[in-house]
């Protein structure tokens, strides 16, 4: 990594994946999102979303009938006992172990953890140590 000062919130927009099962993805993500404190922003029939996150079925519309694949995602977590949190929740609602929580060799102070979602998507929250944010989130009003 060539810097340590990182900026969140400025990169993407949002991120789009279709699933096979909707209903086990949904069981996962809100499991995990909640340990996170992130609420899930709203829902439909072929689709559920929460912040940048927006998931959907394959005959969803907004899917054109094709599934996207394997992704790895990776969200904030406050501290190491939410990582924690993320994890155990995660397995609770049907994810798959890739990596218990720990510290990895990215930088010093990066604990994470890694779970595989029902789509085999690797799935990782994580804490990168002592810092301070200037601020809890970007608000964007229209």
């Amino acid at each position: 990594m060539e810097t340590q000062e990182l900026h969140r919130g400025r990169l993407i927009d949002h991120i789009q994946m279709v699933v096979r099962d909707l209903a086990a993805s949904r069981r996962f993500y809100e499991a995990v999102l909640q340990v996170l404190g992130v609420p899930i922003g709203g829902t439909g029939e072929d689709y559920f979303w929460s912040d940048e996150l927006f998931i959907s079925s394959a005959d969803s519309r907004a899917a054109l009938g094709k599934l996207t694949g394997r992704h790895h995602l990776a969200f904030q977590a406050r501290d190491h006992a939410m990582v924690d949190a993320f994890y155990k929740a995660g397995l609770a609602a049907g994810g798959t172990d890739n990596g218990a929580p720990g510290e990895r060799p990215y930088h010093p102070g990066y604990y994470a953890a890694f779970l595989l979602d029902p789509d085999g998507n690797n799935i990782e929250a994580v804490h990168h140590g002592a810092h301070a944010r200037s601020a809890a989130s970007v608000k964007i009003t229209f």
